[in-house]
């Protein structure tokens, strides 16, 4: 069963001027996606900037996550680390807080080897009994979780049900699928990439897009599982120009200057992230009026 079927939101993490986290506007936004219909809340990933929160704001944010939700939508909360004691604190602390599943990104920096990785996964869901979603994404990683190595996990670790696939490698998605017999729940980590995902077999997405569209995202999933096809297509190939902007400078940066741009003030970044060059916030502009939500 999967964890969730459609579009899960790559949610951003608001913060006030301050730089701390905006409990009250997070709060908004959860609900804001809830009536547009995402299928999901990823909390705490690569776009909620999670990399710069300490372990007690992070856990803080999943438990706040959980409570405002309240099981309307299943919450997926990113507890990924490259040190897999640290991963296995929060996974368990998450699980405690009520996460209904939980999104493990590859060990990045150490790179790991492929039988490191499937001992780290493995080592992390043993510590929990809820579903694991693995994040492959090794252009920020440095390391590819092999095609082989997510189907072995799969197969043999009955709480690890799929994978975010942010690799962009449409050819190992395939393989791994080919290879799979359906026992891994692929989710696109791409936004460009959702139909061709779906196409092979996919359940969905996990979007930034989403953070400022989605009831446009749950819907290109939406029709592809209602079986029109050809409007899926359509609403996805009509993001391409704005999903391309969202992506011009190193995630979450345009996202939450798109976000800021229709005024729903999440605040700014944590350094090392900066703001945007205004070349490319007129590019983001742009494409944001062309795709009607500015």
């Amino acid at each position: 069963m999967a964890l969730f079927e459609g579009a899960g939101v790559a949610l951003i993490t608001p913060f006030k001027d301050n730089g701390e986290v905006n409990y009250e506007k997070l709060e908004e936004l959860l609900e804001e996606q809830i009536a547009g219909g995402t299928d999901s809340i990823v909390i705490c990933g690569t776009t909620g900037e999670a990399s710069t929160m300490t372990h007690e704001e992070h856990l803080s944010v999943i438990k706040y996550t959980c409570e405002v939700v309240n099981k309307r939508i299943p919450v997926v909360a990113g507890t990924g680390s490259n040190c897999t004691e640290t991963a296995i604190y929060l996974s368990k602390e998450a699980e405690k807080f009520g996460a209904d599943g939980l999104l493990l990104v590859s060990p990045y920096y150490n790179k790991a080897t492929q039988n490191g990785l499937i001992a780290h996964f493995t080592a992390v869901a043993d510590a929990v009994k809820i579903p694991i979603i693995l994040y492959n994404i090794p252009g920020r990683t440095g390391v590819t979780i092999a095609p082989q190595t997510i189907v072995t996990l799969c197969k043999n670790v009955p709480n690890i049900v799929g994978v975010k696939e942010a690799s962009g490698n449409l050819t190992n998605i395939a393989e791994m699928l080919a290879m799979a017999d359906g026992c891994v729940d692929v989710y696109s980590g791409n936004d460009d990439q959702i139909v061709p995902l779906l196409s092979l077999g996919g359940k969905g997405v996990v979007s930034v897009l989403s953070n400022v569209a989605p009831a446009q995202t749950h819907e290109i999933c939406a029709s592809w599982f209602r079986g029109d096809v050809k409007e899926s297509a359509r609403l996805q190939l009509e993001a391409i120009p704005l999903i391309g902007a969202l992506f011009c400078e190193v995630n979450p940066i345009p996202v939450k200057a798109a976000m800021n741009l229709m005024g729903k003030k999440v605040g700014p970044l944590r350094l090392p992230l900066t703001e945007m060059e205004p070349a490319n916030q007129e590019r983001l502009k742009k494409a944001m009026e062309e795709y009607g939500i500015l």
